[in-house]
């Protein structure tokens, strides 16, 4: 009887060992291997959006190049994000050496039945990921103390500038205007 108890329990913590491996090994790896792994699966946003707390997401907001960065947190249920969202297109288009990433503030659960195909009809090939981190108190701050949390919100940036916009753009004259101020002082 304790022969098959014993069995049990042991039965019982392999699956709990199995299950933390999984939850967790996603999170190793990312930090064993560094940024680089977090912008390769960026890259292939129409297959895979991935889902990251904000450690995970920090790194990508800073870089020390000159390329201009734009990073814009929004939402599908965000009525001014997504009216912005063809602004964002035709800027990346029109300026293929900018690295336009745009961090979806939706629901993870939704990536299949309704991000994807929500990205898919509007046409967005920007890279895409996803925050989930429960705890935006903390991490709204770290980005800009002054941001409410309201989006959209966009960081304009390179290695030497850097600004932050709690609005949306109206067209992309006015995107142009703000990366113009923001990284050739213009």
């Amino acid at each position: 009887m304790k022969t098959i108890k014993l069995y049990y329990s042991i039965m019982t913590l392999q699956k709990y060992v199995l299950l933390l491996a999984v939850l967790f090994a996603p999170v190793h790896y990312g930090y064993m291997y560094g940024q680089s792994n977090i912008e390769s699966s960026i890259k292939s946003n129409q297959e895979h959006i991935a889902v990251y707390d904000f450690d995970a997401i920090e790194p990508l907001l800073y870089t020390d190049s000159d390329t201009i960065h734009i990073i814009n947190f929004w939402a599908m249920w965000c009525a001014p994000c997504v009216k912005e969202l063809p602004i964002l297109k035709a800027y990346e288009k029109k300026h293929p050496n900018v690295e336009v990433l745009l961090i979806s503030m939706d629901f993870p659960e939704n990536i299949e039945s309704e991000l994807k195909p929500f990205l898919k009809a509007k046409g967005i090939t920007s890279k895409v990921v996803m925050l989930d981190d429960p705890d935006a108190n903390s991490w709204i701050d770290k980005i800009d103390p002054n941001w409410s949390g309201a989006i959209p919100f966009t960081i304009i940036f390179n290695k030497d500038k850097r600004r932050f916009y709690e609005r949306s753009f109206e067209n992309i004259e006015d995107l142009e205007q703000e990366i113009n101020n923001t990284i050739n002082n213009k």
